[in-house]
């Protein structure tokens, strides 16, 4: 008999750094990926490194504030970039700028979501 090894389905949204839940090695590959996503300094507390989903949540609140932070930024650009003297060339690529960041930040905010929610489901599979 021939056993057939399948990956458990990923949503569009999983990170293509981490490897499919369930795999040898996923969780590592996921809370490298996760580090990558938060400060240095929160990427190295010991919560972090023993309970990824701890990280996973953090890395959750980092995308948020990071999205709003880019909102933000796009919201004010033509208000306040002529007044620091910018020329509009410059205004208008960092308006464009500021937009391809909110749509890749809103990405990774859904893929760090499908990944907190695959960390719970193993955690608690446990």
């Amino acid at each position: 008999m021939i056993m057939q090894l399948t990956t458990p389905r990923t949503s569009p949204d999983w990170p293509c750094q981490v490897k499919a839940p369930g795999s040898y090695d996923w969780e590592r590959s996921a809370t490298k990926w996760l580090r990558e996503l938060v400060p240095a300094r929160y990427a190295s507390y010991p919560a972090f490194i023993r309970h990824p989903v701890l990280l996973a949540r953090h890395a959750q609140i980092q995308v948020q504030n990071e999205i709003r932070v880019a909102r933000t930024a796009l919201q004010t650009a033509r208000a306040e970039l002529p007044r620091l003297g910018m020329p509009e060339s410059v205004i208008e690529h960092t308006i464009k700028l500021y937009a391809a960041e909110v749509l890749q930040l809103q990405h990774i905010a859904r893929s760090v979501r499908a990944v907190t929610e695959a960390l719970a489901a193993h955690g608690a599979g446990r």
